[in-house]
């Protein structure tokens, strides 16, 4: 796991600045603190800010890796799984390699199969930067659910790409500003699929290769697809396999996955919540491990959002070596300005601040590496949106009146995350209506924000985006193919794992926060082979009679605790700002410090008119507690893209990378 950076000019004659691409892994060192390296050829440099967890030594493993004949050039983040099979198989067909590195064998796949099917033997969560030299031409490659982070952009003479988007930032030619359309959907959480805050600044999107050929006009770009999230047409759930096949099914896949991702030549841990995700990762992984495992829990001083009871009978369960670290409410806010340093986005939440110091405790421990439980409710319908969906649109059986049942029974088994995890009132998006046949709840709740974010946005911004519709910019991101004829619970699941997994879950809720402390999390229920398996599990044996998770339950109830194996679904989020008054005191002074009027004008962002009403508005005494959560999200982001401008615009980053480089020690001379 580590941190890659790169430049591809658009000569082939230019030397490029050395330093500049030090500079470039330096300001990503948290990603990458084991070593550093860089290379070029013909006017391609390439990075990279290694973290050993495979093959620790550090000569041998040390990035870029070049083919023998220097054809081919690769720097490489994330993990190859199965990859001492895969390596054996190409040695005993004549290749030979130069580490134990699982990252080496993406050149000999590519030699030997090219591209396309290379990516068929890749299986784990990984981006990297390919140069093929006889095609001069670089391809950029990001994972199938896009765990790992790649972002790219193009100045006049070069297409810079990168781990994270302060690598960009750290050199001189990258523009450094929002979009309007980018700060809009910071204020509103949830981003139009591929797009960042920031002008000009994309990401590969994941299951995707960026292809950027050299040409005599400058850069050729083509962006394809060589996977997707694919559930089967609704008329093939009708010919469904017994029960008890796909519980079957999912245990084995769950296992073969848990299994691969104890691989490393450092210690594993595992995240436990009190949720059943993690307790099956821990379960499991305990089961196949030799000695136990250790097993870091985020507690909260809060009782109707603390999870640790349930998570130290699952500890005591498995003779788990728990640590668990217990935080006050006032603690989060201390830390969220260096959070956001990490996200680079706005976080709802300041469960993303709690997993930031988690982590940290995480590598004070010497851990390198954690399973954690990321993914299940995105395969077997985990989120009370899903449910609510479910019997909104996918129940034909269920009369008005039973429906409305339903939908009340699950709002009050949910009510603490009404205003985030659900709408606090029904929003349609005719444009998503079109293209799915419904607005899925899992966007309402930030589609909902959308009148705020208007009056929000200072005059400049407001003007650009008087006409914008959120709802249309994601629905034309999406394929169509892939909602075509698809069961409503399968749409539903399918667009959360193309905006909310992707865009909050593994970002500000995954790498992010913990590469932030040189930490790589294994999110096993992400196995793409487990995944294929779960989208064609039928919406019933998903959910059923209102239980979530059903199958996976099944699947794991003889390792799970009968408390856990019994609860319904709860989100794991840290409590709201409004219900902790020393957490709304935290909140406020930082507040002061950047929502301030000359803040305010000095960065150009916001309408500070518009954020003194949001706030009188919640303390209204007709705020009731649904509002006050959704107002508590929404200034979450207020302070964030205050945040994001003095981290990354107001900054002058590339000196300051350049700084990182010097205190280092990482000279390119």
């Amino acid at each position: 796991m580590c941190g890659i950076a790169g430049i591809f000019s658009v000569s082939p004659e230019r030397k490029l600045d050395d330093q500049l691409l030090v500079n470039m892994a330096a300001i990503q060192h948290h990603r990458g603190p084991d070593g550093f390296g860089y290379h070029q050829l013909d006017g391609v440099g390439f990075s990279h800010a290694r973290l050993s967890i495979i093959d620790l030594n550090e000569r041998r493993a040390k990035q870029p890796f070049c083919s023998a004949d220097e054809s081919l050039m690769l720097a490489h983040n994330g993990e190859f799984y199965d990859f001492a099979r895969i390596r054996a198989d190409l040695v005993a067909q004549g290749a030979r390699f130069n580490s134990k590195s699982d990252s080496e064998i993406a050149i000999h796949l590519y030699q030997r199969f090219g591209l396309e099917e290379m990516l068929v033997h890749l299986r784990g969560e990984f981006a990297f930067a390919l140069y093929d030299r006889a095609q001069d031409t670089l391809h950029l490659v990001r994972d199938r659910f896009g765990i790992k982070p790649l972002y790219y952009t193009q100045t006049n003479e070069s297409v810079i790409f990168g781990s994270e988007l302060k690598v960009l930032f750290a050199h001189p030619d990258v523009e450094r500003s929002f979009s309007s359309e980018g700060l809009f959907h910071q204020l509103i959480q949830v981003m139009v699929p591929g797009s960042t805050a920031f002008s000009g600044i994309k990401q590969v999107k994941p299951g995707h290769v960026v292809s950027i050929k050299r040409s005599e006009q400058g850069f050729d770009i083509s962006d394809n697809t060589y996977w997707d999230v694919n559930f089967p047409k609704a008329e093939q759930h009708r010919n469904a396999q017994p029960e008890e096949n796909y519980i079957q099914g999912v245990r084995e896949k769950l296992l073969e996955a848990v299994q691969l991702r104890l691989t490393a030549d450092v210690p594993v841990g595992c995240y436990l919540s009190g949720g059943i995700d993690s307790c099956a990762i821990l379960g499991l992984s305990s089961a196949a491990a030799q000695n136990p495992i250790k097993a870091f829990t985020i507690g909260f001083d809060s009782a109707a959002y603390d999870e640790t009871p349930i998570a130290q009978e699952m500890a005591q369960a498995t003779q788990a070596d728990h640590h668990i670290m217990s935080l006050s409410g006032d603690e989060l806010y201390q830390h969220f300005e260096q959070t956001l340093w990490h996200t680079e986005r706005t976080i709802y939440n300041t469960l993303g601040v709690a997993k930031y110091l988690m982590s940290k405790q995480v590598n004070q421990a010497n851990y390198k590496v954690v399973l954690t439980g990321e993914g299940s409710d995105e395969l077997f319908a985990g989120y009370p949106a899903f449910r609510k969906d479910l019997f909104l649109y996918g129940l034909d059986e269920l009369d008005a009146q039973e429906k409305q049942q339903w939908q009340e029974m699950l709002e009050q088994s949910n009510k603490l995350f009404k205003g985030a995890m659900l709408s606090r009132e029904q929003y349609d998006s005719a444009a998503l209506d079109k293209v799915i046949g419904f607005t899925p709840s899992c966007l309402q709740p930030w589609l909902a924000c959308s009148t705020f974010a208007h009056q929000l946005l200072a005059k400049s911004h407001r003007a650009e985006m008087v006409s914008y519709d959120p709802g249309s910019a994601i629905a034309q991101a999406l394929d169509e193919q892939q909602l075509a004829e698809r069961h409503p619970l399968d749409k539903a699941q399918y667009v959360w794992i193309k905006t909310m997994l992707e865009g909050q879950i593994l970002t500000w809720g995954g790498d992010r926060v913990d590469m932030a402390n040189s930490m790589e999390a294994r999110p096993a229920f992400l196995d793409h082979h487990l995944a294929e398996y779960a989208f064609n599990i039928p919406p019933q044996y998903r959910i059923k009679q209102r239980k979530e998770k059903y199958v996976l339950r099944e699947a794991m109830k003889g390792l799970l605790p009968e408390t856990l194996y019994n609860r319904e679904k709860f989100a794991f989020m840290a409590p709201p700002a409004h219900s902790d008054e020393k957490k709304w005191t935290a909140m406020r002074k930082l507040a002061d410090k950047y929502l301030s009027k000359t803040q305010i004008e000095r960065a150009g962002l916001l309408d500070h008119d518009a954020v003194l009403a949001l706030f009188e508005l919640h303390d209204s005494p007709e705020a009731d507690d649904a509002l006050k959560v959704q107002l508590d999200a929404v200034i979450n982001h207020l302070l964030g893209v205050q945040i994001l401008h003095q981290h990354f615009i107001a900054t002058d980053v590339p000196a300051l990378a350049a700084q990182r480089a010097v205190e280092l020690g990482w000279s390119a001379n």
